[in-house]
């Protein structure tokens, strides 16, 4: 059970290498191979990012990235949560968390998230609609969501 319950958010530059290596061990955990996806995560973006995450002192339970805007619009992504924690609602406390850090600091930009298909009916009570844009991201049925910021 987490014991944390405060969202730290730090851009790229602040994080501590612990903090980095359990965010990308939670990424690849989760990602690579619960979802069995081999893919590269560490894309280059993360530099650029502000990460957000729940944990205690040596784990990651819950984490999002935000992506600065381009071209008027910020994207949420990365969203992920430990099996152990996926029934204490920290991805919804993650994600709303990300989308009050948007509005406040990316004022009139469309948030966006890619988000798994089955999981539309959860975004779309967060807030999110989709755009109609279906794809295949690493063999998973994906959707585009938005949100205005503000």
């Amino acid at each position: 059970m987490l014991k944390s319950t405060d969202i730290v958010s730090k851009t790229f530059q602040e994080l501590s290498s612990k903090e980095l290596y359990a965010i990308l061990a939670l990424r690849m955990e989760v990602f690579c191979v619960e979802q069995d996806c081999p893919y590269q995560d560490a894309d280059g973006l993360d530099f650029s990012a502000h990460h957000l995450y729940l944990g205690t002192e040596n784990r990651v339970h819950a984490y999002a990235r935000i992506l600065p805007p381009k071209q008027g619009k910020c994207h949420i992504g990365r969203i992920v949560v430990t099996k152990e924690s996926r029934n204490q609602k920290l991805a919804t406390k993650v994600i709303n968390f990300a989308i009050k850090f948007c509005q406040k600091h990316y004022p009139k930009s469309i948030i966006e998230i890619s988000a798994q298909s089955y999981l539309t009916d959860y975004y779309q009570s967060l807030g999110f609609k989709s755009t109609g844009k279906f794809y295949l991201e690493d063999d998973i049925p994906h959707e585009q969501m938005q949100i205005l910021a503000n």
